[in-house]
């Protein structure tokens, strides 16, 4: 074992420690981090099938809700399938050090718009489930990851934790599906690829049940906002280093990208645990006395009422 592999190994241990613990996560942590010494062709194809089996479980565990939701995704799960298609070919066609710039530019506004914890319910979901699947077919095919912005939209929508949670394995059974058939069409898998799944299923057997013994003594929203700082600081990390890479800046000015998330997160910390969380705990009070929840839609910043709490947590 080589210490890249080694690296790997530890890796998705630790992604599926927080996908055991949030329902999803795998491919938030893996990928931002194993691109920095592995290319989208190589980690993408090792990790779909994976996640085939990750979300067939997720959605099996989640089957009774899957009646009640299912036709409010199914306009999501059809615009994925052109959204995958297009993005298979970028992976299969775009320059590999271009393709990894891209993803981290792509990931850090994701990473920090649900750091920020901004929720607004959106009203036309039917009409815009198309075009938001299509974007999400896209960003899924080519990073393999999809679980920021499926949760802020599921959460936005009053989804309870098990219809949130069969939405997300529905949805997402479908995109890593579309991809696998796409990538195979492609050519995209190889030795190479299929050679780092051995060291990967090893982490998720071990790590998936850890993480739901972790998040039965963790908050689950404090979890989630510590795991999308640590994933904030990579992307970071990773674009600053490759606007070194691919000479965009020639200088350690590159570093003022890292520094400049590294101020924005740390304040949006602050933000989270002297504003938002004191708030979110008084609206589980609130919730479980029975009163009313205050309006808060002054601030962007919609909080988990009884019926949405419980898949508001779950993002």
């Amino acid at each position: 074992m080589d210490s890249s592999q080694l690296a790997l190994v530890f890796i998705t241990l630790g992604a599926a420690v927080v996908n055991g613990a949030l329902g999803y996560g795998f491919s938030s942590i893996t990928v931002p981090i194993a691109l920095l010494f592995l290319t989208n062709r190589v980690l993408n194809p090792a990790l779909v099938p994976i996640e085939v089996v990750l979300n067939a479980y997720v959605l099996w565990v989640n089957r009774d809700a899957l009646p009640r939701v299912w036709r409010r995704v199914l306009p999501i799960v059809i615009g994925l399938l052109p959204g995958v298609v297009l993005g298979t070919t970028i992976v299969s066609q775009v320059n590999p050090g271009w393709l990894r710039f891209g993803t981290f530019l792509v990931l850090l506004p994701l990473i920090l718009f649900q750091a920020a914890g901004y929720r607004r319910p959106i009203k036309s979901e039917q009409s815009i489930g198309f075009v938001f699947g299509g974007g999400v077919g896209v960003l899924y095919s080519v990073t393999t990851i999809s679980g920021p912005p499926l949760a802020v939209m599921l959460s936005n929508q009053g989804l309870t934790q098990k219809d949130f949670r069969a939405a997300l394995g529905f949805i997402r059974l479908a995109e890593s599906s579309f991809t696998a058939v796409a990538y195979a069409y492609a050519g995209l898998y190889s030795v190479q690829s299929l050679a780092l799944i051995p060291y990967i299923l090893p982490s998720i057997l071990i790590g998936v049940p850890i993480g739901g013994l972790i998040i039965r003594r963790i908050r689950p929203e404090t979890f989630r906002r510590l795991c999308m700082s640590f994933d904030a600081w990579i992307v970071g990390f990773g674009l600053s280093t490759l606007l070194k890479d691919l000479h965009l800046v020639e200088s350690n000015l590159a570093y003022l990208v890292l520094v400049a998330v590294g101020i924005l997160d740390s304040l949006l910390l602050y933000r989270f645990f002297s504003v938002q969380l004191p708030e979110y705990k008084r609206a589980e009070e609130r919730a479980r006395s029975g009163a009313p929840a205050p309006d808060s839609a002054r601030s962007g910043t919609q909080w988990p009422n009884a019926a949405s709490r419980s898949a508001t947590a779950q993002d």
